[in-house]
Order: C-alpha cells, then sequence, then structure tokens
C-alpha cells in the first residue's frame, strides 16, 4: 500500500524555502564519495541490497541523472537528500558523485530527510510512524495539523504512531516483517500488555493473520475479565452516578469507595478517544 505523502514537501515548506533546495544545473558539483557521510536523521534504518545493486547497474549504464543533495560540514559533505544513490555509486566502484550543495539548518535537514523518505513508498510501519512522531516533536504540529498537511487521514497518522507504544521486542519483529502493522496494531488490544510479546511469538510460530490474531485476543481478553471479575455492592447513588458518568464520557465510568476515599475510572480505548474525554474535560491544549 502506497504510503507517499498527499501534497509532497511543498505541503510543509513554503517557496522561498524549497528555492534553497531545488537543484539547479549550474550549481551541481562533482565530490568524492570519500568526503560525503550520511544523514545523521535518516528515518531508514533497513536498505535493500538487492535495490541498490540493481540502481548500481542502472548508474553504471546511464549514469546518476539526478544530483544528491548535500551539506558542507567541516572538511566533509553529510548527504541530506540521495542517500541511497550514494550507496549504488559506491557499489558502482565511482570516485565522485553530482550534489548541489545547500546552506541548511540542522532543522531543515532533518525535516527534509524525513519527508523525502516519506515520499517513497518502502519504509517500514515503524520508520515510517518514527518519522510522523520526529515531525511532530520538531515542528509541535498536532496529528490533526500533521494528516491535514500531509493529505493522510488523522486514524492513519494515529494508526501509525499507535505502533509505537508496543513493546521494544514486537516492534522489531514489525520493522522486520515478521509481523504486519495489522498484527501489531491488534496486540495493542490485549487488556494484558505483558503479554504482547509471548502473543506475538505465537502468532509467527503458528502462522496466524489478523483475523486469527483478533479472536485469539478476545479470547485472552475474556479470560482476564472472568479473572478480575468481583462481585461489588455499591449503593444506589454511586449507581446513579456511574450512569450519569458513562452517558456524558460515552465510555465506560467506575466509581470505586473504600472507607476513606475513593476513585473514579474512565476507560478509554485508543489515542483518538483518551483525546475525545480530555477534550470533554477541557484538559487538551
Amino acid at each position: 500500500m502506497a504510503r507517499g505523502l498527499g501534497k509532497g514537501i511543498g505541503a510543509l515548506f513554503p517557496t522561498e524555502t524549497l528555492e534553497n533546495i531545488q537543484p539547479n544545473e549550474d550549481q551541481v558539483e562533482k565530490i568524492d564519495l570519500q568526503k560525503l557521510v550520511v544523514n545523521p536523521f535518516q528515518p531508514r534504518r533497513t536498505f535493500d541490497e538487492e535495490a541498490i545493486a540493481e540502481l548500481a547497474q542502472s548508474i553504471m549504464e546511464h549514469g546518476i541523472i539526478q544530483p544528491i543533495v548535500v551539506r558542507k560540514k567541516g572538511k566533509r559533505y553529510e548527504i541530506v537528500v540521495g542517500e541511497r544513490r550514494f550507496r549504488a555509486a559506491k557499489f558502482a566502484n565511482l570516485k565522485e558523485i553530482p550534489a548541489i550543495v545547500r546552506s541548511l539548518t540542522e532543522d531543515q535537514m532533518m525535516e527534509l530527510a524525513i519527508l523525502e523518505n516519506l515520499q517513497r513508498e518502502d519504509l517500514t510501519p515503524i520508520e515510517e510512524a518514527e518519522a510522523y512522531q520526529s515531525l511532530i516533536e520538531k515542528l509541535n504540529f498536532t496529528q490533526e495539523e500533521l494528516a491535514k498537511r500531509l493529505g493522510k487521514s488523522r486514524p492513519y497518522i494515529t494508526n501509525h504512531l499507535r505502533l509505537l507504544t508496543l513493546p521494544e521486542e514486537v516492534r522489531a519483529l514489525v520493522d522486520k516483517g515478521e509481523l504486519s502493522m495489522g498484527h501489531g496494531r491488534t496486540l495493542l488490544g490485549l487488556k494484558n500488555k505483558r503479554r504482547i510479546p509471548d502473543v506475538a511469538e505465537k502468532v509467527i510460530k503458528h502462522g496466524l493473520n489478523v483475523r486469527q490474531l483478533e479472536a485469539l485476543i478476545k479470547q485472552l481478553n475474556e479470560e482476564v475479565s472472568r479473572e478480575t471479575e468481583k462481585p461489588v455492592n455499591k449503593d444506589i447513588f454511586v449507581q446513579a452516578t456511574e450512569t450519569q458518568l458513562r452517558e456524558y464520557f460515552g465510555t465506560n465510568v467506575q466509581i470505586k469507595k473504600s472507607k476513606n476515599k475513593g476513585k473514579i475510572e474512565i476507560e478509554f480505548y485508543s489515542e483518538d478517544d483518551l483525546e475525545r474525554i480530555l477534550e470533554i474535560l477541557q484538559l487538551e491544549e
């Protein structure tokens, strides 16, 4: 499924900023590959070696059609856009590569690296989620604003970001493609979060599809509910108040009282649901 940006880099950067990074033929320089270093803000962690080899073959036959974009730093150059071309050029044993040298801040460098990669279709769901998270943190966007800027739906952004709440070892399985994004999202529905890694291993071991995993999660959650169910005698006032709060918040609400204190528990089932409740409580910024 394509995950490229709906509106391109122009959706996030004004025209005058874009003019600073657009290639111009008379500004192309030949730079020694030995002087190039990779972008420290590169969101992509894995590169398909076979695809790099194919690109290298194309470069040997046709040359590098589009220059890479770099930033000078000391005696070296940091790659802003075009790391795949750089890797393929090394694979093809080239000594130099055509490049556009631009004066960019670290913020601009990070933003361009993320956006350039988001326009491709081969980021893993975890890499994509981390790219969205970086843009939210760096540009101070809300999920809603980011979704509009990128031409995505709010749930699309939210569902990717939720993957980052998975345990680290399970995120790695999604990152490597051993679990799909659908598997990852479904695992987050498990009530006993400590069991997520074990259930993830079971998915891989038995080759469960998402529908089968959903059934397993439902069964496990029902077991948790039975284990934690305890008969509670609540007075009429508390029961009536719970009903009133459930209707007000549109979700399950429980009032728990002890001898000297009490607490109100409001359930939510997703980040969107939590934000909706916070808005009702007027705690959302």
